[in-house]
């Protein structure tokens, strides 16, 4: 008997150490054991109620401003930086607590503004307030492992302990196994068109405490102000919130289940995702399904950015988180390709009056984080850039030594740089750090 007592509560133990490890993100001060328990094991009706409380908990709002103080970011339409915020943090959460659990707080207007877009063009991104930011990190921190227990293992964007990596290798997983005709799905517009009906109707699945569904409403209709214009969005989540991901991934959560119940392997990164399958009539029955799911949720399936195709055979191709899937290889594309040149052209100006030294350590941080993530790329790649970067460095110091603009001298100061002279001054080479990592792949194998 008492062995028995022994191996119950070791096993408890056991299944507790397990939760807490699959838990280990979650804000400690929010999920306590009891709440994580009740992930694990359900709650009644399937809803969450009396959530509220939790969202102006003193505690909760100062684990979101933490978080927000050191993302940083730019000030709101209040004018109030992160900075002038932290001068006086105090008595500003303690405001902020005061205004939730009293029913006074309101979001300010979300300030507009336009950022570049890779490949050329600007999007819009709205920057909430500061205090707005810690409001929504808190409820973030409260409504977040909610949703992300009923989240399938295949969507990966904006999640916890998921990233592009871990999508990727799932699509390279699935075409070494032969799924090879794939639909590569693109959403117009995605986060503009959202539903907010739609979309307060997911919510209230799993969570029925009015207070909370009011603040997310409020967030939804947030009145955005670009320059003199002021408007009430209709549709959409708003880009630049820090809700905004968490709900754009609840709405595609029954697209997730509905491709996963009819036996299709659809890998999912936030609204760019992939349909991974064996023969070509299986991929033409999952566009369609899509293209029903789509219709019935309001949003637009890209007419021009949305193929079929066996990517085994040339031209035929997709793309898919900074990758070119094709005949059998694995490209960097060509917008990601052009970004990272731009940002080399940038360093490397033939204006710049550093010294070599100084210029090279300001590009070895962007290569080396760039080849981290590329690193599967086509062998050709590497040495093509790295010739690319050895040009620009040794153009650059021709102007500076000679005044020249160094075109139509590449040979002679091939040998006045040669390669080595860049390597003895530790300049990153793509090329090696490849080799390296072939090598150390081939040593563990």
């Amino acid at each position: 008997m008492q062995q028995q007592v022994i191996s119950s509560v070791l096993e408890t133990t056991k299944q507790e150490t397990e939760t807490y490890r699959h838990w280990s993100w979650v804000e400690a001060s929010v999920w306590t054991k009891s709440m994580l328990a009740a992930l694990d094991n359900g709650v009644k009706g399937g809803k969450w109620f009396s959530l509220w409380d939790k969202v102006y908990a003193p505690a909760t709002l100062q684990a979101a401003w933490k978080q927000v103080k050191s993302n940083k970011g730019s000030h709101g339409i209040d004018g109030v930086s992160v900075e002038r915020f932290a001068a006086k943090q105090e008595l500003y959460l303690q405001e902020l607590h005061e205004a939730l659990k009293e029913g006074r707080y309101q979001p300010l207007p979300v300030k507009r503004v336009m950022i570049p877009k890779m490949g050329g063009g600007k999007r819009p991104l709205g920057i909430p307030a500061v205090k707005d930011r810690i409001v929504q990190a808190a409820l973030k921190m409260v409504i977040e492992p909610i949703f992300e227990n009923e989240f399938v293992s295949n969507s990966y964007g904006f999640r916890p302990k998921h990233g592009c990596k871990d999508a990727l290798w799932k699509v390279d997983k699935h075409l070494k196994m032969g799924q090879t005709w794939v639909v590569d799905a693109d959403l117009k517009s995605y986060f503009d068109t959202i539903s907010h009906t739609k979309l307060m109707l997911e919510v209230e699945k799993y969570i029925s405490d009015g207070k909370v569904l009011n603040l997310i409403k409020a967030y939804l209709k947030q009145d955005i102000i670009n320059g003199l214009e002021r408007w009430t969005p209709v549709a959409g989540t708003p880009q630049g919130a820090i809700i905004s991901p968490l709900l754009a991934n609840l709405y595609l959560h029954e697209l997730d289940k509905t491709m996963m119940q009819a036996g299709y392997m659809m890998v999912r990164y936030a609204d760019d995702f992939v349909i991974l399958c064996d023969k070509q009539t299986e991929a033409e029955q999952a566009l369609k399904l899509i293209q029903q799911w789509v219709d019935g949720r309001e949003l637009i399936l890209h007419p021009e950015k949305t193929h079929l195709g066996n990517c085994l055979i040339k031209g035929q191709g997709f793309e898919f988180l900074g990758y070119r899937f094709e005949a059998g290889r694995r490209f960097v594309r060509s917008k990601s390709l052009k970004s990272l040149k731009d940002k080399i052209r940038s360093k490397t100006k033939r204006s710049r009056g550093d010294s070599m030294e100084c210029i090279i350590k300001d590009l070895n941080p962007m290569l080396r984080g760039w080849f981290n993530y590329f690193k599967h790329a086509h062998k050709w790649t590497f040495p093509n850039l790295d010739g690319f970067i050895r040009r620009r460095l040794r153009s650059l110091r021709d102007k500076q030594i000679n005044g020249y603009s160094g075109f139509g001298r590449s040979k002679r100061l091939h040998k006045l740089m040669p390669n080595s002279y860049f390597a003895e001054r530790g300049l990153f080479t793509l090329e090696e750090a490849r080799v390296m990592a072939c090598q150390s792949r081939s040593g563990n194998s």
